[in-house]
């Protein structure tokens, strides 16, 4: 994935928290107040399996956000596509910006109100509208301040940790789907979620896998899609990105994580968002159909893989 060298990014919606010492401020709670792409990997392999005396994070949904922001660092780095093709954070900018063209134009079609996501990079400890969180909570979307906050080395974390393929556009694939459950939020279907729901066929997982479709779907249509400066960001999906995206899908799915990563039996009672089968499956029902429509994983008797 490559991003138009020329082209202008948009930062305006990115704070960077980075070293500021976000604190915690109260504990997120995953799949109830902030929802994430890896869930509670850290609770599941700690409680789950035994790890210690790891407590499940008590949600505090209207905890104050962290009052210090900072543009300048971001604004001043992330100009041009030529930054998003050398630097991390200024590649996730780009992503956003692309994501933020993709989804204005399927609510202004559909004759929706939209309300495009912000995002916070910060690293170690973060305050949220959710409660607190730590880098170990993974990249995740707080419905209650529709914010996405992520912690960058998340995908070191993922290649080193997970074995993932890694790449830009494994990498955007993260951001997509972190954006996914901010439409979830604008559409209400995050309100279909039961706190706790766990299972194959649980309310967590289908929002899990939607989110992925909707990532798929923003991903079919990513060299298209044009931005605020009138011309598509990114000029360059291959077959070896998507395979990469894929690939990183599949490596946070709950079969695999429990099996691989924590070296036990899977257990479908556990799962929260959909095994790695799934995860695939749905990511590539939209990025082959492009279509955020085909993603209805609440359908009533929907296979879900």
């Amino acid at each position: 994935m490559r991003f138009d060298e020329s082209a202008d990014l948009d930062t305006s919606r990115v704070e960077d928290l980075r070293g500021r010492g976000g604190g915690m401020g109260g504990r997120v709670a995953i799949g109830g107040g902030g929802i994430s792409i890896v869930g509670l990997i850290i609770y599941f392999l700690l409680s789950q399996f035994g790890g210690g005396n790891f407590a499940l994070p008590e949600s505090s949904p209207f905890g104050a956000a962290n009052s210090i922001s900072d543009t300048s660092e971001v604004a001043q780095a992330c100009r041009t596509g030529a930054d998003a093709n050398r630097d991390i954070a200024c590649e996730a900018v780009g992503v956003l910006n692309s994501l933020d063209g993709f989804w204005t134009d399927v609510f202004a079609r559909s004759n929706l109100q939209f309300q495009p996501a912000r995002t916070r990079f910060f690293n170690g400890a973060v305050s949220t509208g959710c409660g607190g969180a730590t880098s170990d909570t993974g990249p995740f979307y707080c419905p209650a301040d529709n914010y996405i906050y992520i912690d960058l080395s998340f995908y070191q974390e993922l290649e080193q940790r997970f074995g993932a393929q890694g790449g830009p556009f494994a990498r955007a694939y993260v951001l997509a789907h972190e954006y996914g459950h901010h439409i979830q939020a604008l559409l209400g279907t995050t309100d279909r979620v039961r706190a706790g729901d766990s299972g194959p066929t649980s309310s967590s997982v289908r929002l899990e896998l939607q989110a992925d479709c909707y990532a798929g779907a923003w991903g079919h249509h990513a060299t298209t899609v044009p931005t605020a400066s009138g011309r598509p960001l990114i000029v360059d999906v291959t077959q070896e990105d998507l395979t990469a995206a894929l690939d990183t899908a599949a490596r946070i799915g709950d079969d695999f994580i429990q099996s691989q990563l924590a070296g036990r039996r899977v257990d479908q009672s556990q799962f929260t968002h959909g095994t790695s089968a799934q995860r695939e499956k749905w990511f590539r029902t939209g990025f082959d159909s492009g279509n955020p429509a085909r993603c209805d994983t609440f359908a009533r008797g929907v296979d879900l893989g």
